[in-house]
């Protein structure tokens, strides 16, 4: 446990260094937020690019509680038995992109292993709500893999959301440590049953964990193999000490060749650098 505790102390390098969100956009929805007590996964995340997204008028929210039923190395979300599902969230999270005049609302969830249908009703009903509240939101999914279950894959499918996002996280090497339920393979499924039902899908992958460059381009071509359209690549960073430690920081050079590489690959965007996380940039991947 010393080794873990030590790691989380090593001192970020320089270009993890995080400007204070600031400009006047930021500033109108951060006090519509704190009037109507919304809730975000962007201040609940601690994301590094608040400030920015919120400026260009995206922002992401995670439904079906705040309990996951997995337990995977990297993530901060608490681990156990989840509450009952809220009936009224999608009215809910639907009411809070119309207040806070959300443009592009991403939306994502724990793991609901406990429920037959992986909670995707509710994400479905969540983009009817939206839509309908604010007809001009435009949408992205960041959703699990339903434990292989296609059945509730396809209610997604059907409510087509502008993009959706299945992200594989990391190599298929680390994948046991990292995300201990999932599977290399069956998320790799996930997208590509997506593609094949017309959506425009979008992967994310956390460097910094172990991997190896040959294992980052391998699974850079795993995700084009199955026409991914959208890669995001950033930095991982411990939560607590009992997360897995960070094996390295990897460069901004090196993030920029991955970028370039990805470019001619033919990924239709690629975002990649230190402070990328899965919505960064989110709204422009709309093309």
């Amino acid at each position: 446990m010393k080794e873990v505790t030590n790691e989380i102390r090593i001192k970020k390098p320089s270009w993890l260094r995080v400007k204070l969100p600031t400009g006047e956009n930021y500033r109108k929805v951060r006090s519509l937020v704190d009037e109507h007590k919304l809730h975000t996964i962007c201040e609940s995340g601690n994301c590094p690019n608040m400030g920015e997204c919120w400026g260009e008028g995206t922002a992401t929210f995670m439904i079906l509680g705040n309990i996951c039923t997995r337990s995977c190395g990297f993530c901060a979300v608490n681990t156990g038995r989840p509450d009952a599902v809220d009936i009224y969230e999608p009215g809910k999270v639907a009411q809070s992109v119309k207040i806070m005049g959300v443009k592009h609302a991403v939306i994502t969830s724990v793991d609901r292993d406990d429920l037959k249908d992986g909670g995707s009703e509710i994400w479905a009903q969540t983009v009817r709500a939206i839509r309908q509240q604010s007809p001009g939101t435009t949408l992205e999914t960041l959703i699990p893999d339903f434990a292989g279950k296609w059945e509730n894959l396809e209610k997604i499918i059907e409510v087509a959301p502008e993009i959706v996002s299945h992200n594989l996280e990391t190599v298929r090497r680390l994948t046991k440590a990292v995300r201990i339920q999932a599977k290399y393979d069956r998320s790799l499924e996930v997208l590509f049953r997506l593609k094949k039902g017309g959506m425009r899908t979008k992967s994310g992958v956390m460097l910094g964990l172990g991997e190896t460059e040959d294992e980052i381009i391998e699974t850079m071509e795993d995700l084009r193999a199955v026409d991914v359209d959208i890669l995001t690549l950033g930095q991982y960073l411990q939560p607590t000490p009992k997360h897995l430690p960070i094996a390295e920081f990897v460069t901004p050079e090196r993030f920029e060749k991955y970028k370039e590489l990805g470019d001619k690959m033919g990924f239709r965007y690629v975002e990649s650098g230190p402070l990328v996380r899965s919505s960064y940039h989110a709204e422009k991947h709309l093309f």
